[in-house]
């Protein structure tokens, strides 16, 4: 009669021990204690020109001077970057990063629930800090990401969060920074959606009158930040018709949207612009939607939308939401060799970003009183050749080591010792 409840403890034993195998090495950064100067770089403020020869305190994970003549408190860490840049730390505007780990072990994976309508789901609280992916991503300069649930007609709210932190408190920037919805095509689920609306209002009219006696409801609680206009729809869509459906849902219902992916916003762009409807390239290294389209079509998406007038940013997340979140930067770069400027496309993984998940007051450039979430790298970010050698995650100093430098050292010895054996 105990056979089954000691079998779940060895189960239960062994799914632990499979979690615990894919945790990373690395030891979150301690907060900041004495200011730090970063002096002799090149400074990218992002919003602002460039300062060669610069120099860039921050302290108590706050930037408090910048420029060319600047005052160094006497008891800050002098860091002679020696002509090295300073960039915003990157901005991966949709992933599943700390949701997704083995995508062959259930155990690992956390990006979706059961039902379709989860407006309730809150990424953050499911992020896993010891992720292996975390390090490897942030050692190429992606500091910051929109992590989002998927899978379900309404999957559940989008948080921003740091790459960095022993628990998920101390990563999340933003922890409801969207509601993510999956556009459907059939008009069952479209009149589904409605129904939340719908239903979500009575609600609210209902909560505000107490004598109502009407039952607590936690989905329709959950939507109340979308009616007031507190976090937009994260909305993802790729055809016109999609894009125009969404989007005039959206304008039907007074809420706020983002539109994940946009492939064809183009052919929907004074839609887009009439109701400020901003874009998230879900990638840059995809393949044409369709047969007959041009080979470029997606590395030309970002300059189209600029002339355009449309408000964007560049995602990866459309080649991979999890391990190749770190080809942020190539992605931009890739833009840049079809036509976009260097610094638009720059701005595309950090400043856009930022201002279109509500966070740049914080985060996506370098100013006054922002955080000192930053990059230090010998050249431009977008290039591959170019590495990051220092990053502060606001004032925390980020460890650049991950499972991929690991191996590399590890094999690296192994050669070595072979050849010195022979």
């Amino acid at each position: 009669m105990f056979a089954r409840p000691c079998l779940c403890l060895v189960l239960a034993a062994l799914s632990v021990s499979t979690v615990n195998a894919v945790a990373s090495d690395q030891i979150p950064g301690a907060p900041q204690k004495k200011p730090i100067a970063l002096t002799n770089a090149v400074i990218h403020p992002v919003a602002a020109a460039e300062i060669p020869s610069g120099t860039l305190v921050f302290d108590k994970g706050r930037i408090t001077a910048m420029g060319t003549k600047v005052e160094i408190p006497a008891s800050a860490e002098v860091i002679d970057l020696e002509g090295k840049h300073v960039y915003p730390g990157l901005i991966e505007a949709h992933s599943q990063l700390g949701l997704r780990e083995i995508s062959s072990t259930k155990s690992t994976l956390d990006s979706y629930e059961l039902g379709q309508i989860n407006p309730g789901l809150r990424a953050h609280v499911a992020v896993n800090p010891d992720s292996e992916v975390i390090p490897v991503t942030r050692a190429n300069g992606v500091l910051l990401t929109l992590t989002s649930p998927s899978g379900s007609l309404v999957s559940g709210r989008a948080s921003v969060i740091h790459l960095d932190g022993w628990t998920y408190e101390q990563m999340t920037l933003k922890p409801d920074a969207a509601l993510a919805i999956r556009w459907p095509s059939r008009d069952e689920d479209i009149n589904e959606l409605r129904k939340l609306f719908v239903d979500a209002k009575a609600w609210k009219a209902g909560r505000a009158n107490p004598a109502s006696g009407q039952r607590y409801d936690v989905r329709l609680d959950a939507m109340l930040p979308v009616l007031d206009g507190s976090i937009p729809l994260l909305i993802s869509a790729d055809s016109a018709a999609r894009i125009q459906s969404a989007v005039a849902f959206a304008a039907q219902h007074g809420v706020r949207m983002i539109l994940f992916g946009g492939y064809d916003a183009l052919e929907c762009a004074e839609l887009l612009r009439q109701y400020d409807v901003p874009v998230i390239i879900n990638a840059i290294h995809r393949d044409p939607l369709r047969d007959h389209e041009d080979y470029d079509s997606a590395f030309t998406l970002p300059l189209r939308l600029q002339k355009a007038g449309i408000r964007y940013c560049i995602s990866g997340s459309g080649r991979a939401e999890t391990w190749n979140t770190r080809n942020l930067p190539y992605q931009a770069g890739t833009a840049v060799a079809w036509g976009l400027d260097r610094e638009e496309a720059l701005r595309s993984i950090t400043l856009y970003p930022a201002q279109i998940l509500g966070i740049d007051d914080r985060v996506g450039s370098l100013a006054l009183d922002k955080d000192a979430t930053l990059i230090v790298t010998e050249g431009n970010p977008l290039e591959t050749e170019s590495h990051v050698t220092h990053a502060w995650i606001q004032g925390r100093k980020v460890d650049l080591t991950s499972r991929h430098t690991q191996l590399r050292d590890k094999y690296t010895e192994k050669y070595r010792q072979l050849r010195d054996s022979r």
